[in-house]
């Protein structure tokens, strides 16, 4: 019986690590999944979207390669599921699947300040926003220091007012752990704030790719029934 498509959905982007990334996402997961057809899908900003990725293959487990279950997760990729009629089925977002990978990159930017701003994407759905709060509260536990969220879009606080929200505590020797899974253009933004260092996104981390192999095994049963 031929195994069902893996389709690795993402955001999008115009950054052209991002995009490097993503290729090099499809090939790492790739090898842990040999004889899979593996594709990316996109859910905003390209031309060929999720939809249209889907309609060209047969059975396929989508995997929302998503940190929340923001927008992007409950309404685009169900839709373009229910474009295909049964053909393909979705596996639970990464959320905190990859935190374990945050803090690693938290600790290869160096020795640590004195408390820790994640710099999240932001989302206007609640329970979105939750799920990076929580992961927050695990990180801090694991590092042993404050860990405070700051969003680059669509919420507040921003990661400015909430790196001068801890300096206004007394938290002078800050450090920035991206909760983002691929190099964008918030680069820039994280860059231009005044603290010891900043992390580097998820990007390649085996924790991530073997998140994804994860998740998409656990749905093929679903499709054989």
């Amino acid at each position: 019986m031929t195994r069902p498509s893996l389709v690795i959905a993402l955001h999008g982007t115009r950054h052209a690590a991002g995009l490097t990334v993503a290729g090099e996402l499809r090939d790492e997961v790739a090898r842990q999944l040999p004889g899979v057809d593996i594709h990316l899908g996109w859910v905003d900003i390209h031309d060929e979207l999720l939809d249209t990725t889907l309609a060209g293959l047969g059975p396929a487990v989508v995997v929302p390669a998503f940190l929340t279950a923001g927008y992007h997760v409950e309404h685009d990729v169900p839709e373009a599921i229910a474009t295909v009629g049964g053909r393909a089925v979705a596996s639970e977002h990464i959320g905190l699947g990859v935190l374990g990978a945050v803090r690693d990159r938290l600790l290869e930017a160096g020795p640590l300040g004195d408390a820790v701003v994640l710099a999240a994407a932001g989302s206007k759905r609640v329970g979105a926003l939750g799920e990076v709060q929580d992961a927050a509260r695990v990180l801090a536990a694991w590092i042993d220091r404050p860990v405070r969220v700051g969003y680059l879009y669509a919420a507040h606080p921003s990661v400015e007012e909430t790196v001068a929200g801890l300096r206004a505590e007394g938290f002078a020797d800050l450090t920035v752990g991206t909760y983002a899974l691929a190099p964008g253009l918030y680069a820039d933004r994280l860059a231009a704030l005044d603290v010891r260092a900043v992390a580097r996104p998820v990007g390649l981390h085996p924790e991530f790719v073997t998140a994804i192999a994860q998740r998409y095994r656990s749905k093929v049963p679903a499709l054989a029934m």
